[in-house]
């Protein structure tokens, strides 16, 4: 496999000017990421901050009513209410031991700015959010969330005033800050290495389901399902599932409201090859490779492209639908 690839995407499609930060994250990531040191303390965070491990619960009246045992992995019982608390927190630290001072991050339903301002305020960082301003206003409570937390709110006026545009500004943001800022992308897309970086540190999802039903059941369940957005919730609930034949992993996307001029976020099933952010990857465009605007009634979920791992899944048989 090539570095910093799914199969056939990933890679690093950036301008020169943000080969510097990379190339230093990647680095830190090889010195300071897999060391005793950082995964002790990392160990410590999850448990003592976000309350790992979280909860399996079984749903017996669900599960009697649609005719499958159902089982969900409580993320949302985790402090600041989704998983984004486990991969900020894992950037916030690995930024401290880089020297860097600010966390600079984006958002679409609010939750990873959330969860980065909290990450900012527990490393005593400083932290700017990138939102899009039509998440700006359907997210309210989120934003202030984040300003009570100490987070500087930047909202996004530009293109379709989403995700994917908040993106864009927190990335030419890094390009003159990079000396004292870590970008602490929410999601594991964007250029190599932070698809790898973001599941390194998701994959504690699946690490944990996969031993707690094995505990609960003694045997591995028959399908593990996720949505598909961004896509880091996805790719931690995948991973260590993915070497298990008799698991099928279902991504699920969003299939749009019909919102006039938009189209139905679902790439991974209406995209084609193309490069977004940084990366090689499924994504809605016009012929000539230019990004279609999308929709959901879910902000966060409008993403116009998938993580570059997500194809690969589906690839290897992991069907999304």
């Amino acid at each position: 496999m090539k570095k910093g690839y799914f199969g056939d995407f990933g890679g690093q499609f950036v301008p020169e000017l943000l080969m510097p930060p990379l190339l230093e994250l990647e680095q830190a990531m090889d010195t300071i990421l897999y060391s005793k040191e950082f995964q002790n303390d990392f160990a410590t965070l999850l448990r003592d901050n976000v309350g790992r491990p979280s909860a399996l619960t079984h749903c017996p009246n669900v599960s009697k009513d649609i005719g499958v045992e159902l089982w969900l992995k409580r993320e949302d019982l985790n402090h600041t209410g989704a998983h984004k608390i486990n991969n900020t927190l894992g950037q916030a630290l690995l930024a401290k031991k880089m020297g860097k001072d600010v966390l600079l991050t984006e958002t679409g339903a609010g939750m990873n700015g959330v969860a980065t301002a909290t990450a900012a305020a527990m490393m005593d960082m400083e932290c700017v959010v990138y939102m899009g301003a039509k998440d700006v206003e359907r997210q309210e409570p989120n934003v202030r969330r984040m300003e009570t937390l100490g987070a500087e709110i930047i909202a996004v006026e530009s293109g379709t005033r989403t995700l994917k545009d908040a993106i864009n500004a927190a990335l030419r943001r890094w390009i003159s800050t990079q000396s004292n800022t870590h970008y602490c992308f929410g999601t594991a897309a964007g250029p190599h290495p932070f698809p790898l970086l973001v599941r390194e540190l998701q994959a504690v999802i699946s690490k944990e389901a996969r031993q707690q039903f094995l505990d609960r059941t003694g045997r591995l369940p028959d399908a593990v399902s996720a949505c598909v957005g961004g896509g880091s919730n996805a790719i931690g609930a995948f991973h260590h599932f993915v070497g298990d034949e008799s698991v099928r992993l279902v991504g699920v996307e969003a299939a749009g409201s019909g919102e006039p001029g938009c189209h139905n976020s679902a790439p991974l099933n209406l995209g084609s090859d193309g490069c977004l952010h940084g990366m090689k990857t499924k994504l809605l465009q016009t012929e000539q490779g230019q990004i279609l605007p999308s929709h959901s009634i879910a902000p966060g979920l409008d993403y116009p492209a998938s993580v570059p791992s997500t194809p690969t899944f589906r690839a290897a048989g992991a069907p999304s639908t």
